[in-house]
């Protein structure tokens, strides 16, 4: 387990050098006193593992910019990937502050030799919601301008890049706009936004921190949804979610996604042990069964596929294909 004493961690992704496995992760100081206040402070924190069990702090990856900036009010969830030349690519949301408290969300990166130290790209942001496909802040539906979470892999056909982003469409019902946004690039450097890889009105307000990955030959998407973020009318918890996926560009069965764990857990993330080819699963620890928030990542638990279900072993939660 990953836990800071002085601080709250919560939404978090991993890299794998080769050698070891690295921990990015959002974090907030709990002299804040009220967790919620925890999102307009968050840094992006490191920390490093042979086993992804323990884990040892390092320089911290990221803070928000000096004003104005895309990133100036908080720098939030993303991902890292390298780059056949080497470099790596840590791909963030950067949030600035809008009216009445609103929030306006877009996409950028910072690149590394080391994955220790990083630097901001110039051209920040690269991507940004375009209303041709996407709902924007001045729709008045939603708290922000959702559009964030970026989560970025090569296409399986040499061609590119790709990108999911936590987004909302531009029609449909107010709580039930939740997409998939998606983006390619030709060098993860030039991004192309493209619509969205699943239609709303699927029973989702938002679908966050989205990964997609194939498992002993099946994809599988896995999102994470609040219960303030899905359509009331389709749920009536949140947690973290998975949905059968014919491929990783889709198209993905949202409609019939299922619940992996509820609320006490948060931000599901698959990733492959090196050692045996195991996959692994990880969240953090969300809130208490009297909803108090708790603030710090999991150990791993293996995954498995059990027929067309993929289970966390020793447990009754599952992810389902």
């Amino acid at each position: 387990m990953f836990r800071l004493p002085e601080a709250w961690v919560w939404d978090f992704w991993l890299a794998d050098d080769g050698q070891d496995y690295h921990l990015f992760f959002l974090y907030a100081s709990r002299a804040l006193k009220d967790p919620e206040a925890r999102h307009y402070r968050a840094s992006i924190g490191h920390a490093v593992s042979s086993d992804l069990v323990d884990w040892e702090r390092v320089t911290d990856a990221l803070v928000r910019s000096d004003p104005p900036a895309f990133d100036d009010l908080a720098t939030w969830t993303g991902s890292v990937i390298r780059h056949p030349d080497g470099t790596w690519f840590l791909f963030y949301t950067g949030a600035t502050a809008a009216p009445n408290g609103q929030n306006i969300q877009r996409i950028g990166y910072a690149t590394s030799t080391d994955l220790t130290h990083w630097d901001k790209a110039l051209d920040n942001p690269v991507l940004e919601a375009d209303s041709r496909w996407y709902e924007k802040l001045d729709a008045g539906l939603w708290q922000d301008e959702a559009f964030r979470d970026p989560f970025v892999f090569a296409d399986q056909d040499g061609d590119g890049w790709h990108m999911l982003i936590t987004a909302r469409a531009n029609h449909g019902q107010a709580d039930d706009r939740g997409v998939i946004g998606h983006a390619w690039s030709p060098d993860l450097r030039r991004w192309e936004l493209r619509p969205p890889l699943s239609e709303p009105g699927q029973g989702f307000g938002q679908l966050e921190v989205a990964q997609v990955e194939t498992i002993g030959g099946k994809a599988v998407l896995v999102f994470s949804s609040a219960t303030g973020g899905v359509a009331a009318s389709r749920h009536s918890a949140g947690g973290i979610w998975s949905a059968k996926a014919e491929s990783l560009l889709g198209p993905y069965d949202i409609g019939n996604a299922e619940l992996v764990t509820d609320t006490s857990f948060y931000v599901g993330k698959l990733i492959q042990r090196r050692d045996d080819g195991r996959w692994m699963f990880l969240a953090f620890h969300h809130e208490t069964d009297d909803a108090q928030f708790i603030g710090e990542i999991s150990d791993p638990r293996p995954v498995q596929w059990n027929g067309q279900t993929l289970v966390l072993a020793g447990e009754t939660h599952r992810i389902s294909r």
